[in-house]
């Protein structure tokens, strides 16, 4: 399985993501403005992904940081890294852990200090892959037998520290003996779904099928669909869900459908201090990821375009939210609340 991210002597090294699947590259930042560079360029993606990236991103900047003015340099590096992208919560989730253990080392000598964030740095990737295999465990026994799995946009080991979330699931319930295959929505305009899910499940040797965003309910109405699973960027505390742009049209298609909607993300994804989805912060990109695929024209030179990189699905269209504590279901106020409590 590819590796996304590593914390290395040499800097933080991660996977191009812009370059899959013709080239597998990988690049080394060498200080925490790379860092947040390849986060914003999209070189490292995915919730969980971003948020590794963010915490290797303060220790890297922290070990090169000037020794007499530590404090400051903190919260500039850290502002700066939270800058980059304001949907996935794992951003800021990553963030916040790292300037809680700085806090309590005030005072300590500089190298324990950068020590220990370098080796907490190192810890939220081990804590992701573990986490996101226990999601699979929770996740497997809901993916009928048999069937396909539908899956929009790239919430696998390339969107994490490893073994992904939503594919973390489908690789569980393969890895418990079922037989199913998996239909990969190729997700416009990034193409995540084509470039890096289609790749990721071909390297497993796991059945897939690559389709068009627009032809999902046309194999969903042909009963070709036994459940959709899909990863988040941000879940607030009704179980709205916010993930890659299309989203909300797949889960509207598999209601009406009678398909099973399942969102596979960490605690770390839920942001219980938002009521409704609504609130959601939602990222709009560069226009010519619309008007342009790998750099040739596809539009109109001068056209309008509208470029949100996330939409949000009501949680009435979720039937249930699989985390590394357990299963969700509605009432998602309470079910949510007691796995993050837990």
């Amino acid at each position: 399985m590819v590796e996304t991210i590593q914390w290395t002597p040499d800097g933080v090294v991660m996977i191009d993501q812009t370059k899959l699947p013709r080239q597998v590259v990988y690049v080394t930042c060498k200080s925490y403005e790379e860092v947040a560079s390849a986060i914003v360029d999209m070189i490292v993606r995915g919730a969980p992904a971003i948020g590794v990236a963010a915490a290797m991103g303060v220790a890297l900047g922290m070990q090169q940081a000037d020794a007499s003015r530590l404090d400051q340099e903190m919260e500039r590096i850290c502002a700066r890294l939270a800058g980059t992208r304001p949907t996935a919560v794992n951003l800021f989730w990553a963030i916040d852990r790292m300037k809680r253990l700085y806090a309590t080392l005030r005072g300590k000598p500089v190298e324990e200090i950068r020590a220990a964030l370098a080796a907490e740095a190192r810890l939220v990737k081990e804590e992701d892959i573990e986490i996101n295999r226990a999601m699979g465990r929770h996740g497997a026994p809901l993916v009928p037998e048999g069937k396909t799995v539908l899956t929009h946009c790239n919430a696998g080991a390339l969107a994490t520290a490893g073994y992904g979330t939503a594919l973390g699931v489908i690789r569980a319930a393969i890895e418990a003996g079922k037989k199913i295959d998996v239909f990969a929505d190729e997700t416009r305009p990034f193409l995540q779904g084509a470039r890096l899910t289609a790749w990721e499940l071909q390297q497993d040797g796991i059945p897939t099928t690559l389709i068009t965003d627009n032809m999902a309910g046309y194999f969903m109405r042909q009963g070709r669909i036994g459940c959709v699973v899909v990863g988040a960027d941000r879940i607030a505390a009704n179980g709205d869900v916010a993930n890659k742009v299309g989203t909300y049209s797949v889960a509207v298609l598999a209601k009406e459908n009678g398909v099973p909607f399942y969102v596979a993300a960490p605690v770390s994804t839920l942001d219980l201090t938002l009521a409704h989805g609504d609130m959601i912060p939602i990222e709009q990109r560069a226009s010519k990821e619309v008007t342009e695929v790998f750099g040739v024209p596809v539009a109109p030179e001068g056209i309008g375009v509208q470029n949100p990189a996330f939409d949000v699905t009501p949680s009435r269209y979720v039937t249930a939210i699989i985390t590394e504590r357990g299963v969700a279901r509605a009432p998602f106020e309470e079910s949510l609340r007691a796995l993050a409590e837990q």
